[in-house]
């Protein structure tokens, strides 16, 4: 956990400092040193998030993009059930750092309990997804108008299949700092549709609330959806 309640008070962890936690309200104590990030642990061993995993260098690279009141926030749903999401903008889209393995059940319970959700993937986590993703776009068909938009085969990428029946935004980081790669749709026969997107361009219309860009990139989405459907049916006949 990046941050604790201490007075009142949003603060990062500090060598011997004690802390709260916002979501249970028990004691944390800061965990400084050379080998893990500097973080927040429980006193006592407990886990009261259970959405919650260990944060690593991607996770708060990641997070200290946004501002501070954005980063780790409460979320409450009407049943009173609450998760401490990694980024909630000032548009209510909550941004989740995916890096290590995440169930389909739990995954599916996230986009139900945020509603509006972004998630964010370390696509570095396995070297073989590297390999198998640079694999599937030299495979690749790009649709036949003028959107950026290729048609993969998800049965050759674990990645993926993995994640090709989301049905929320998913943006895969392999870490080129330059793009991040958008799955954009995906069916159970195997294929998917992915766009590349400028990182700076990603972090500009999340951070910069309901700009033209953040406009843009709404219509940007539709559009795109609009042909990919087009494209199916197209496929299909």
């Amino acid at each position: 956990m990046k941050f604790a309640l201490v007075d009142g008070k949003k603060l990062e962890a500090i060598k011997g400092a004690t802390g709260v936690c916002p979501i249970c309200g028990s004691e944390l104590t800061a965990k400084c040193g050379e080998v893990k990030i500097n973080h927040w642990a429980h006193k006592v061993n407990r886990n009261c998030d259970p959405w919650w995993e260990n944060e690593t260098y991607w996770h708060r690279s990641w997070k200290n993009k946004f501002p501070i009141d954005w980063q780790e926030v409460i979320h409450f749903d009407e049943s009173g059930e609450k998760h401490i999401a990694d980024v909630k903008t000032n548009n209510e889209w909550v941004i989740e750092f995916q890096h290590s393995y995440i169930n389909p059940d739990e995954r599916r319970a996230r986009n139900a309990f945020y509603r509006k959700l972004i998630w964010v993937i370390d696509g570095t986590r396995r070297k073989r997804d590297v390999e198998q993703f640079e694999k599937a776009l030299k495979k690749g068909t790009p649709i036949p108008t003028k959107s950026p938009v290729l048609r993969l085969f998800s049965d050759e990428c674990t990645l993926l299949k993995e994640w090709s029946d989301c049905h929320v935004p998913v943006f895969f980081d392999f870490g080129d700092e330059r793009v991040l790669w958008y799955l954009l749709d995906g069916n159970s026969k195997g294929s998917a549709y992915v766009a590349m997107i400028p990182r700076a361009y990603f972090i500009e219309v999340n951070t910069g609330g309901m700009t033209q860009k953040a406009c843009n990139f709404e219509k940007f989405v539709k559009d795109i959806n609009v042909i990919i459907s087009e494209y199916e049916k197209y496929l299909r006949a």
